[in-house]
């Protein structure tokens, strides 16, 4: 319903509803999940008291990125005798593709 408003408008329309808004500002936010980061820069955050509770708005530009695995990275690590700074980069660049890291690593 709101996603598609200005955050500048919507912090109006609160304060006319008599709800404490206030704007934090962020230079980068991050919400973890079990599969991926969504992280999202440019971030215009505002809270909301609503009802003894802060509820938080956040918008700005979005990306994700996959979360690698300790057990992936150790994995690689072992197979290929690479440091682990290589082989994040490796599985990153790759998309976390476990076989396919550990054939390009094995052959530089």
């Amino acid at each position: 319903m709101l996603g598609n408003m200005n955050p500048k408008k919507i912090q109006e329309m609160m304060k006319k509803l008599n709800m404490n808004v206030q704007e934090l500002e962020a230079e980068e936010v991050i919400i973890k999940t079990k599969r991926k980061n969504i992280i999202i820069s440019k971030p215009e955050v505002m809270i909301a008291d609503m009802m003894g509770k802060e509820v938080y708005q956040i918008s700005g530009e979005i990306s994700e990125a996959d979360i690698i695995s300790d057990k992936d990275v150790e994995m690689v690590m072992e197979k290929t005798g690479k440091d682990r700074d290589t082989v994040v980069r490796k599985l990153e660049e790759l998309d976390n593709d476990l076989a396919r890291a550990i054939m390009e690593l094995k052959k530089k």
